[in-house]
């Protein structure tokens, strides 16, 4: 059986870090960033937008579940609301797959740390740590696994989300 990961969190809080790392721990895993449908020169946010990204995040995982040479499918993103987890799922056949919805947090204190650092190395721009802590305290409403990520390594985060695949998943 097929096990799809959706990790969600603010900007900064890890996911990439992390689900890079469940690519190399699980078997027959692909990893994708739902950023890289989104990776635009200039980055333009209207519905039209957001409809063909939402279209092309379902494609492409759709693509994938249905491919016989992946069993796991690592999917991260910002999905700050309910709203674009359901989105997400509404259009995919899971019938025979099992959905693990994550979300990764930190403290604000932790997270506003992570990203100036990354500010500080030039991986990230300025205004992104007031867009990332405002939109920390969303995530505590979803329907989700949530995994707080303070002091925590990659391999421990990690290993947190491989042991859901232990118990039965829980579908939004």
């Amino acid at each position: 059986m097929k096990r799809l990961y959706l990790i969600g969190g603010p900007m900064g809080v890890g996911k990439t870090t992390v689900c890079r790392r469940l690519l190399g721990d699980l078997p027959h895993c692909v990893f994708l960033d739902g950023d890289w449908c989104w990776f635009a020169d200039p980055f333009v946010v209207t519905e039209e937008t957001r409809a063909m990204v939402m279209d092309n995040i379902v494609h492409t995982l759709r693509n994938f579940l249905g491919c016989t040479a992946y069993e796991h499918i690592v999917f991260a993103w910002v999905m700050h609301e309910q709203a674009i987890i359901e989105a997400i799922l509404r259009g995919l056949d899971t019938r025979d797959c099992e959905v693990f919805c994550v979300s990764l947090t930190a403290s604000a204190k932790t997270l506003r740390a992570r990203l100036q650092a990354d500010v500080a190395r030039g991986l990230r721009t300025a205004d992104v740590i007031e867009r990332s802590l405002l939109r920390l305290p969303l995530y505590a409403n979803l329907q989700t696994v949530k995994i707080n990520t303070d002091g925590k390594t990659v391999s421990q985060i990690a290993g947190e989300i491989r042991s859901l695949g232990e118990r039965p998943a829980a579908r939004p």
